[in-house]
């Protein structure tokens, strides 16, 4: 789906109206967001802006910010592009690494009863990752295809 056709899906549940009054912007900018790109004229859309900016920095931490404004969170899709098919067991046994890593994380911190915003990152960043690795197992499972998967690990991002 392109950016001005998800937009005009967004402008059947709120008006342009009301959004250009949230947004203090224009009706017509507004409207113009949802417009072909061939037909616009004027600035592009937020959402192709942000697209972009997360293009030119390479940076997954817009796309993380915005899912958490969501009330989710962001998982990169993996790449499937090597040419050796592997087996599935080392792949789930990395799946329960992480989970491994993540109680023992979450046991350290908890140790005197209380985790402090140092512990709560840390548990955190390795929450992310194991998301990351098990959205990565589950797409070689839909795909049928293993050949990312190197010596029995998933890579990481």
């Amino acid at each position: 789906m392109e950016s001005h056709e998800l937009l005009r899906d967004v402008f059947q549940k709120i008006s342009p109206k009301q959004a250009a009054a949230e947004l203090g912007l224009s009706l017509s900018m507004v409207y113009k967001w949802a417009e072909p790109p061939d037909q616009r004229s004027g600035a592009a859309n937020p959402l192709d802006r942000v697209a972009v900016l997360m293009q030119c920095s390479e940076d997954a931490q817009i796309a993380q910010w915005i899912c958490q404004k969501a009330g989710g969170f962001f998982i990169k899709n993996p790449r499937l592009d090597s040419a050796h098919p592997l087996h599935l067991v080392p792949a789930m046994n990395t799946v329960v690494q992480e989970f491994a890593d993540l109680l023992s994380v979450m046991a350290a911190a908890a140790h005197d009863s209380e985790i402090t915003k140092a512990e709560a990152k840390s548990i955190r960043a390795r929450w992310e990752e194991l998301k990351s690795v098990t959205e990565e197992f589950v797409c070689c499972c839909e795909e049928g295809n293993f050949r990312e998967i190197k010596k029995g690990e998933i890579p990481r991002k």
